[in-house]
């Protein structure tokens, strides 16, 4: 018997008629999805699932929401937990599924809150409210915590802020959840770090920034008293045509993680490039657009030979086939329309 997967799909919900999480059938012979149903998140637009796909958790006004994945991929919420802040944009879990960390962008504030042993989210453990002012006046000068992940050995906690264009490396406590600040990887000004990645082996970081379109990739050290990173390379998100305008919105490996592919707004665009496990650099294959405005998101299929991209002003998805050794991508069906997405994750439902 072949492998059920379910999709779903996380929204903004103040502009239109989306209930905020939309669960798809996931047909993957086929590259395609089947809508099955809606739950009620307001404005879901960051998901995750727990490391043992058990759980789901999601962005919502209120704080955190927290779902247990039954057999059929249908959802049972479990609680909605406040962070005593403003909304989140981005969630990651410690590998234990103890901890859950939330960015806070319109606050520049890092919340980690405890993990329920049933996988619902508890009280917070610590907060961070960053300082400084920033280089983009349009972001009024002010931090923006975007994205915050632990590194792979999980001694450090690393912090991307966009709005004063630096990643901040905090070190974690196992027991509480406290952070402690240790360093900071400066970034050009206006770059705008917004998504970290870090590579399976955890040798490697990659770092997405918004505004100057590029990927810096650092080799990590974690086996000292302090981590090292240290700057190998960085590379542009963008062909050789592009839009006057354009942000790098998120990146994405493909299983073996050889393969890297980053959304671009404005662009319009998804980049394919190759990685080499051994140095860690990038070459880039192809930057090619996706047929929509806004993409927010990219996820792969698990046969890794059909992509779809959440493309937020456009409402939405647009399917493609991928050839990772060329760098091509075929669109091969119409879009799917769906209110304002913003993330998506395709997931094989847990045996109970």
């Amino acid at each position: 018997m072949s492998q059920i997967y379910t999709a779903y799909i996380g929204s903004y919900t103040d502009t239109n008629s989306s209930k905020g999480l939309t669960i798809f059938d996931v047909d993957v012979a086929r590259g395609d999805l089947i809508k099955r149903g809606e739950v009620e998140v307001s404005n879901a637009t960051y998901l995750i699932t727990s490391p043992d796909k058990h759980f789901l958790y999601s962005i919502t006004d209120k704080g955190v929401a927290s779902f247990r994945i039954l057999p059929d991929g249908n959802l049972r919420h479990l609680n909605t937990a406040a962070i005593r802040g403003m909304r989140g944009c981005h969630l990651s879990t410690s590998a234990d599924n103890r901890f859950l960390f939330v960015s806070g962008f319109y606050d520049g504030k890092v919340t980690v809150l405890h993990i329920n042993p049933d996988g619902s989210v508890g009280s917070i453990a610590a907060s961070v409210f960053h300082r400084g002012p920033g280089s983009v006046a349009e972001r009024n000068l002010r931090p923006h915590v975007r994205c915050a992940v632990l590194t792979p050995d999980e001694k450090y906690l690393c912090v991307a802020d966009s709005g004063i264009d630096q990643i901040k490396i905090y070190r974690f406590n196992h027991e509480t959840g406290d952070l402690t600040p240790l360093d900071i990887i400066h970034c050009k000004l206006q770059a705008s770090p917004c998504f970290l990645l870090f590579s399976p082996d955890g040798r490697f970081l990659y770092a997405l920034k918004e505004m100057s379109n590029k990927i810096s990739v650092y080799a990590y050290d974690g086996s000292g008293r302090l981590p090292v990173f240290e700057q190998i390379q960085t590379i542009s998100t963008l062909g050789k045509k592009f839009n006057d305008f354009s942000a790098a919105v998120t990146l994405e490996f493909a299983q073996d993680s050889t393969r890297l592919l980053c959304t671009n707004a404005g662009d319009h665009s998804l980049g394919i490039f190759r990685r080499d496990p051994e140095t860690g650099l990038l070459e880039q294959l192809d930057v090619l657009p996706i047929s929509g405005r806004y993409p927010t998101d990219v996820c792969l299929f698990p046969d890794e030979r059909h992509l779809f991209c959440t493309n937020f002003d456009s409402s939405t998805l647009t399917f493609f086939q991928v050839h990772f050794d060329t760098g091509l991508i075929v669109m091969y069906r119409s879009p799917l329309v769906i209110d304002q997405p913003q993330c998506g994750l395709v997931v094989a439902p847990p045996s109970e």
